[in-house]
């Protein structure tokens, strides 16, 4: 069994998930006591969160990229970014750590989209998830069309992802509005729903959608796994 390394952090709530994920899975494909191989640096979310709201992406790269190294310099053979957003900066930590394998999280995503036919499909997550080029051209260039909410949905679902999910906060409330967006979505001819923020999961599961969810968290992590436990 190979090494997995783990940026986290971004939030802890969802690296708790993985975490779990990872150790789930490797339980699961080869029972008794074994259990996931990890090497895990946890970032300050206070020192990213702050500059990726302001647009100061170089100052995001720079920053897990250093995180990237550690991981690294701890023993790990791959390495997996546990956040969706910060996806922005992939090209820089890739960098950082040259010759190492990068699982980028949008890549099982889209394979398993591409393995259930679906070609027309909702995107949740953050602004920059929702709004800007680096995923939604990921998944464009693997033939599938993401559809994102309007304007207003858009800045409800950045707000419940930072103001309460980053914070372990799970209101009743919030899952009412996310049923209302994903319903939309589904309306304008979304297939099925890409959770594109590894804390969506916390919110909603399939009993709250009319489409099939896809979390992008579990299918990371099965990746993740089959990688791991891949004979060379």
């Amino acid at each position: 069994m190979k090494t997995i390394g783990l940026i986290g952090g971004m939030s802890w709530e969802s690296t708790a998930t993985y975490y779990r994920l990872l150790n789930e899975f490797v339980k699961a494909r080869l029972g008794g006591l074994h259990s996931a191989k990890i090497v895990l640096v946890n970032v300050d979310f206070h020192e990213v969160e702050g500059p990726m709201q302001s647009g100061d992406w170089d100052r995001v790269g720079k920053a897990l990229a250093q995180a990237a190294r550690q991981v690294q310099a701890g023993g790990a053979q791959c390495l997996l970014l546990c956040t969706n957003t910060m996806h922005r900066v992939a090209p820089a930590i890739e960098a950082a750590v040259a010759g190492m394998p990068f699982l980028h999280i949008a890549e099982p995503t889209a394979r398993a989209l591409k393995q259930a036919g679906h070609t027309r499909v909702g995107l949740l997550g953050t602004r920059p998830t929702m709004e800007q080029a680096f995923y939604r051209d990921y998944l464009a260039s693997r033939g599938i069309e993401p559809l994102v909410p309007p304007p207003k949905d858009r800045e409800l679902v950045h707000r419940v992802i930072f103001e309460e999910l980053c914070l372990g906060v799970v209101t009743k409330a919030s899952r009412a509005e996310f049923r209302r967006v994903m319903a939309d979505l589904a309306a304008n001819g979304a297939q099925a729903i890409v959770l594109g923020c590894t804390e969506i999961s916390l919110l909603v599961g399939a009993v709250d959608s009319q489409l099939p969810l896809v979390d992008t968290t579990e299918l990371h992590a099965r990746a993740a796994v089959d990688w791991a436990l891949r004979a060379d």
